[in-house]
């Protein structure tokens, strides 16, 4: 449960597809939470949506456009300093390749690797929700 003590901040975070493969993001050093792998995203500003935040921040983030083809439901997640709420999207980009612009560095896994990567604990609840939507898309 959200602390009311503590900041909440509202991220939408894209789950990007491409051949059967899933694009994750290391935070850079000067992040908070750094170093760690996430779904790139970003903070949704005021009297925006999630969509526009999702597009806008790949854009920012990894020059490319990400196209929105699902949502899934959104998580919160309470560290000690702050409350984050994901808004996650699955998206997929044309055949622009994304740019390290942000980030400490960018990978393509497949499904069954993405646990092998030291995820932010935010994450770990959209990881789950994504796995389980796959798995039931497949089957």
């Amino acid at each position: 449960m959200p602390d009311e003590t503590r900041p909440h901040i509202h991220v939408a975070c894209a789950i990007i597809e491409r051949g059967g493969l899933v694009l994750v993001a290391q935070r850079s050093e000067t992040m908070t939470l750094p170093l760690k792998w996430e779904f790139p995203g970003g903070k949704i500003r005021q009297d925006e949506s999630p969509e526009g935040c999702i597009v806008r921040e790949i854009h920012e983030e990894m020059g490319v456009k990400a196209i929105i083809t699902s949502q899934l439901n959104p998580s919160t997640h309470s560290y000690s300093f702050f409350t984050v709420t994901l808004y996650p999207f699955i998206c997929s980009l044309n055949n622009e390749e994304p740019r390290l612009l942000e980030h400490a560095a960018l990978q393509w896994l497949p499904l069954d690797k993405l646990h092998t990567v030291d995820w932010a604990e935010a994450d770990l609840p959209v990881l789950a929700s994504y796995c389980r939507h796959r798995h039931e898309t497949w089957d």
